[in-house]
């Protein structure tokens, strides 16, 4: 153990697919952890969302970091036993299917804490495991349209969006990391595992908590303080926040607003709010009127919170992105990109090539995780020859 790895000797026997539990294994191999992927013979699917890279798609990268992978046909005879093994060593285990498969497959958290007492058994789901609508599947857009979040996110169009950066999931696994993260610190006392429950629909809530709790006391979203958000200049987009009165007195000054800074019906935020629409429409023309780059310096020069909307490829390659190593360009193996990959915040900066900066291909561990669990190299081969593992 060491603070730069404090789970090293800890093990992860990670079953899940997708971003949420995959994503929640990564964090704790890049705590040190000794992260097992276990996957189908087709690899987790993951790997085949979006643009495939080989084994990789962006998914896969982000979410199996630092891992290793061993394929294994959970149906077939045999199955079981060799999960057994990696099961009754490991720290922690990792599941992702809709609730009661894991149980049908043979690995419910009934039978694996008498397996293993210490085991901490943490499933991911869509819905959670009680309630009409626990076997229902589902992926981050659809918890974005059933918490509410897509009812609010409104296009210019008028119509409700989803957002793509699969924020549901991420979330989800934050969540599902720091759980484990305290019952692995619990654990050191009282010796005992426990069983961790966590879904995207509980994920998506707690994240939108603000929202949530707003939305439901007071209705719809208004806007939070105006003349703010996103506007279209000459030649593109300048996101602006103005909140408390002395910003709203800078922007008026720095842009000529005399009247509209002596007007009693803006002389506060409440007000300002009351009359969104006229100052939003009055500050969408002024905008229009100039580039975003005339906008911004102005705008910064007198203190005003305002950013240019960039693209995600402006982003990477922004100096304050490289001064602060925010990103480390990783290479995978057999995958001819360079990824730039946001390093996890808190934590030591990914080397490209480590074992932590790399994701594992399908079933690249197979071989040796078996020898780790006591299979001889006949042993291995029978293992082969029936599919139990390849």
């Amino acid at each position: 153990m060491s603070f730069e790895k404090p789970y090293e000797g800890i093990r992860v026997v990670d079953m899940s697919q997708g971003v949420a539990g995959p994503y929640c294994g990564m964090l704790l191999a890049q705590h040190g952890a000794d992260v097992i992927k276990v996957e189908p013979a087709e690899g987790d699917w993951a790997r085949s969302i979006g643009q495939e890279y080989g084994d990789y798609t962006a998914f896969s990268v982000t979410a199996n970091l630092g891992k290793r992978s061993i394929v294994m046909d959970l149906k077939a005879p045999g199955s079981q036993e060799v999960m057994d093994r990696m099961i009754a060593e490991s720290d922690v285990f990792i599941e992702g299917f809709r609730p009661g498969v894991t149980d049908r497959l043979g690995y419910s958290y009934d039978r694996l804490s008498k397996l293993n007492p210490n085991l901490i058994y943490v499933s991911i789901s869509g819905f959670g495991q009680r309630g009409p609508m626990r076997e229902r599947p589902a992926m981050d857009p659809l918890l974005q349209a059933f918490t509410g979040f897509m009812s609010e996110n409104l296009g210019n169009d008028g119509l409700p969006h989803r957002t793509p950066l699969v924020m549901i999931d991420m979330a989800t696994a934050l969540y599902a990391q720091q759980a484990v993260a305290a019952a692995l610190f619990a654990a050191r006392d009282t010796g005992r595992g426990r069983k961790i429950d966590a879904s995207l629909m509980e994920g998506a809530a707690a994240i939108q908590s603000v929202r949530v709790m707003d939305g439901y006391l007071e209705g719809p979203y208004r806007v939070a303080s105006a003349p703010s958000g996103a506007f279209e200049t000459q030649d593109g987009w300048l996101m602006m926040i103005i909140v408390r009165d002395r910003e709203f007195e800078r922007f008026c000054k720095a842009v000529g607003w005399t009247d509209f800074l002596t007007d009693p019906r803006f002389a506060t935020n409440g007000g300002r709010r009351d009359h969104a629409e006229l100052l939003l429409d009055a500050a969408g023309r002024l905008f229009a009127s100039n580039t975003t780059e005339h906008w911004q310096a102005l705008l910064t020069d007198a203190g005003v919170q305002n950013e240019k909307l960039q693209t995600y490829r402006e982003f990477v390659e922004h100096p304050q992105t490289a001064a602060t190593e925010t990103v480390t360009w990783l290479q995978q193996p057999g995958a001819e990109p360079r990824w730039p990959m946001p390093n996890v915040p808190g934590l030591a900066r990914l080397v490209s090539g480590s074992d932590q900066a790399t994701a594992p291909c399908i079933g690249e561990h197979t071989r040796a995780i078996l020898e780790e669990s006591g299979y001889d190299d006949a042993a291995i081969e029978r293992l082969l020859e029936q599919g139990v593992v390849s």
